[in-house]
């Protein structure tokens, strides 16, 4: 093998977890495969031989380019994913990872090592981009606040901090779901059943008191944009969607327990996805964008 090849293949060892680290920093699968491109030919066009810490000098290079990316969006004044924010300031849902119930995806798994669920996502869109970057390089792949510090312009103890406020304010609004995928999908179950049959008390039942319901239209679609809290709140939303559980698909997405809900026609209406605590719904997430949906491979669902 020549050298060139050599450096190639000694890339691709890194790229699932230069994947990991830009589909969490962007909550974009097409815009980490860019991310991790610009850091191949930015690996490619450098002398490495003196890089003692390959890996981190690739992570370091990937996060740079992220957070490129994430403080282009501020400026814009966008929201993390295309298209602008709707008048209720609803967030956008970040691309979901599906699978099906039972089937092995080693891909996803890297993508998934460490149960980011698309509830955590959602919040992680809400962080400024320093405040994104730390924290995904200090809690989730266990970078030292001084390396992190250079790359986002901050003293290692204001990086700290930044680290601190998000960790904050996503444990308080991602709550860590139930690690059985069973008693997951029995929750989820039991929703659409009782949605199914228009019976608000057993879909309050399933839900958490304070359970937070995210959608995710589009810009076509921002009307339909919205946030509602509470039980009762959710519940009677269920019940208006209650007509389309029958189309409702089971899936993994980003790896809990999750539903693909496919009309008579084949197209695609939506991805649901849950997080349940203590054997009850806290969040659901909800994309219903038709231009999103439409650029997903769906076909495992069809049929």
């Amino acid at each position: 093998m020549d050298e060139k090849s050599a450096r190639a293949a000694l890339f691709e060892a890194h790229r699932p977890r230069l994947r990991a680290v830009a589909y969490r920093m962007l909550g974009s699968i097409s815009e980490a495969e860019d991310a991790v491109q610009e850091a191949w030919l930015r690996y490619d066009r450098t002398d490495t031989a003196d890089v003692q810490n390959l890996a981190g000098w690739l992570t370091t290079v990937v996060s740079r380019v992220c957070l490129n990316l994430l403080r282009a969006r501020a400026l814009r004044r966008e929201e993390p994913l295309e298209g602008p924010s709707d008048e209720t300031g609803a967030p956008r849902i970040p691309d979901p990872l599906l699978r099906g119930e039972g089937v092995a995806d080693p891909e996803q798994e890297v993508l998934l090592a460490d149960s980011v669920g698309l509830a955590l996502m959602v919040v992680m869109e809400s962080l400024s981009p320093a405040e994104r970057v730390a924290f995904v390089l200090h809690d989730l792949f266990a970078v030292p606040f001084d390396e992190i510090a250079p790359l986002i312009e901050r003293t290692a103890a204001a990086t700290r901090q930044l680290a601190s406020r998000a960790r904050r304010r996503v444990q308080g609004q991602a709550p860590a779901p139930d690690p059985d995928l069973g008693r997951q999908r029995a929750a989820v179950d039991a929703f659409f059943a009782a949605a199914r049959g228009g019976d608000l008390d057993a879909l309050v039942a399933v839900l958490d008191p304070d359970v937070v319901l995210r959608s995710d239209g589009g810009g076509v679609r921002a009307r339909h944009t919205v946030v509602l809290a509470g039980a009762a709140t959710v519940a009677g939303q269920a019940v208006l969607w209650g007509g389309l559980s029958p189309f409702a698909r089971p899936a993994l997405v980003n790896g809990a327990a999750g539903a693909v809900v496919i009309g008579d026609n084949g197209r695609a209406l939506s991805i649901m996805a849950f997080t349940v605590v203590d054997g009850v719904i806290a969040t659901i997430d909800v994309l219903t964008d038709p231009e999103r949906l439409a650029a997903l491979d769906l076909s495992a669902f069809r049929g």
